[in-house]
């Protein structure tokens, strides 16, 4: 018996390694969309299944820091230097924006690297009453009235619109796209019928699909996900333009101990590995894209070097 607690003991130090640093009150989580945006329900699930998991011993509370892009967001991390208790969870817009704005000031590189967790597929949605059942229609429609057409999304430099670029240049047609600070906007101006059409994530747009208020017509990703195996890609389609890739992880501010990196690092690490996360991913489709720091911090420049050429590509013009 003695023996076995022994192993048992061995065992949890193992599982759960002593750090210099362990929050002592709750953790500030960073997001730059709004309430129902993808990085705000991706945070929000973090915090639930990491409570669950009982892998925190404090509270983690997001905050929605919205506007410029990421800019805002950003920024407000980068002035909370050496801040031990907050989180930012990024996306590729962080990277991009800086891209096309000499006025964003503060990059990812800017900050502490923490964990890439996954990739991300998109979709292209319309509302289910809408007369165009695959994106062959609403591309026809939009050569025929061009710019009378709407297309909610993001930012100028989000997937959202990177994707309308690249078809409107492979397509020789035009729509207007129309900026919304959150994803719960977008998705009210799609059913309230105030747009056309969307790009979204399958994890925003899964319950409007299963309620039967939005239509698929094509998925941004190179190959169909398992929930939507009769929707084609873009290629499929017949549109021949790159499956712009979303990417989502976690930074901290600029100046953090070593420890507290370690600490944040090995805390994302084991999420990864729970039953709870394993799930998550699955049920809104994401693709398992876990990184450790260091080689996120090598991501960054591959990332960069690809959304440059696929935003010259679209010809968006890129001042870095």
């Amino acid at each position: 018996m003695k023996t076995l607690c022994m192993a048992l003991a061995a065992l949890t130090v193992v599982a759960a390694p002593a750090y210099a640093f362990k929050p002592t009150r709750p953790i500030e989580v960073v997001v730059h969309t709004g309430p129902g945006g993808g990085s705000d329900l991706l945070a929000r699930a973090v915090a639930t299944m990491i409570e669950k998991e009982r892998l925190l011993p404090v509270r983690m509370q997001v905050v929605n820091k919205t506007g410029g892009g990421s800019a805002v967001a950003a920024a407000y991390l980068a002035e909370r230097a050496g801040e031990p208790h907050t989180i930012g969870f990024f996306t590729g817009v962080w990277l991009t924006s800086p891209l096309t704005s000499t006025e964003a000031r503060v990059t990812l590189r800017d900050l502490t690297p923490i964990a890439r967790l996954v990739l991300e597929p998109a979709l292209i949605a319309v509302k289910a009453d809408s007369p165009y059942r695959a994106l062959g229609d609403f591309i026809a429609a939009a050569k025929e009235h061009p710019g009378q057409l709407k297309q909610s999304g993001g930012s100028v430099t989000s997937r959202d619109n990177v994707v309308r670029q690249l078809l409107q240049k492979a397509t020789s047609s035009r729509w207007a796209f129309i900026s919304f600070p959150g994803g719960g906007e977008r998705i009210a101006a799609l059913l309230g019928g105030h747009v056309n059409m969307m790009v979204i994530e399958a994890a925003e747009a899964g319950e409007h699909i299963r309620a039967g208020n939005m239509r698929v017509l094509a998925q941004v990703s190179e190959k169909r996900l398992a929930a939507f195996p009769d929707v084609p890609t873009l290629k499929e389609a017949g549109f021949d333009v790159p499956a712009v890739p979303q990417v989502r992880g976690v930074v901290a501010p600029p100046g953090i101990p070593a420890e507290n990196v370690a600490y944040w690092e090995d805390l994302f690490r084991r999420l990864t590995r729970t039953a709870s996360w394993r799930k998550f991913l699955a049920d809104n489709q994401f693709e398992d894209g876990y990184q450790n720091a260091a080689d996120l911090a090598k991501f960054y420049d591959e990332f960069t070097d690809h959304m440059r050429a696929i935003l010259q590509e679209a010809g968006v013009k890129t001042v870095r």
